[in-house]
């Protein structure tokens, strides 16, 4: 009986496990660091990425044992079909923008997640301690960081609400390229004011060097703007929300 669940279970179940376990503590504290930013691949993502990169490393390092025996067979050959597909995945997180790129961050955790799950199940436990911490001081620590870094240029959202009909967006357009700014229009809806008036509620990018802020208060001047809001600036090309 024993011979019979050893050659079911095989020599290695123990070590096999403990590299899971390991994979998924790792695997679960970048998803975590991505779910907490609320990204679109979270926790549930990357666990399932780095086990999933697992459990192929250890098919391909143990596999096949019972029916091939000690004949000769290459373990990278699976692993280097994981490297493949996580590309697919990773590439289906990037959205492109007008001015900015979104989920590129999130693509390179995915690849992240996938290569400490590849080297637990190869072993390499060590690597893989290695590769998280340095993920998560580099998002966590480095990141922030290098948004503070002068000179470098900005893409900030304004929202602004104003009277259809009143050439404000031509106005803004002009305000804005005086001042150094390209603007590109993210979108718009119309609502209706209590007074009756028409009007158009904008979301407008601007990249550039200087502030966007200092240009909040000569776009509230102009006729028939009626609100003007700042929302969090970002690196242009770069992930958003990325803090």
């Amino acid at each position: 009986m024993n011979d019979f669940w050893r050659q079911i279970l095989g020599d290695q179940v123990g070590l096999q496990v403990l590299l899971l376990l390991v994979a998924y503590v790792l695997c679960s504290a970048i998803g975590l660091e991505r779910q907490a930013r609320r990204k679109s691949a979270g926790y549930r993502t990357h666990v399932l990425v780095g086990l999933g990169s697992c459990v192929f490393t250890l098919v391909s390092a143990y596999g096949f044992g019972a029916f091939f025996g000690d004949a000769p067979r290459d373990p990278t050959r699976i692993a280097a079909q994981v490297v493949s597909g996580i590309g697919f995945l990773g590439a289906g997180v990037i959205f492109k923008g007008s001015t900015t790129v979104r989920g590129l961050t999130t693509a390179a955790s995915i690849w992240i997640a996938a290569a400490v799950g590849m080297a637990c199940g190869a072993g390499m436990v060590a690597l893989a301690l290695i590769v998280t911490g340095i993920y998560l001081v580099t998002l966590l620590l480095v990141a922030p960081l290098m948004r503070r870094l002068p000179g470098e240029r900005k893409v900030t959202d304004l929202r602004v609400v104003y009277a259809d009909g009143t050439g404000v967006m031509r106005q803004v357009l002009e305000v804005a390229s005086e001042n150094g700014f390209t603007t590109t229009f993210e979108g718009a809806k119309k609502s209706v004011a209590e007074d009756g008036t028409k009007l158009i509620d904008a979301e407008l990018r601007f990249l550039g060097n200087a502030r966007v802020e200092d240009l909040v208060p000569l776009l509230s001047e102009l006729s028939g703007m009626r609100q003007v809001g700042v929302r969090r600036g970002v690196g242009p090309y770069e992930e958003e929300d990325d803090e």
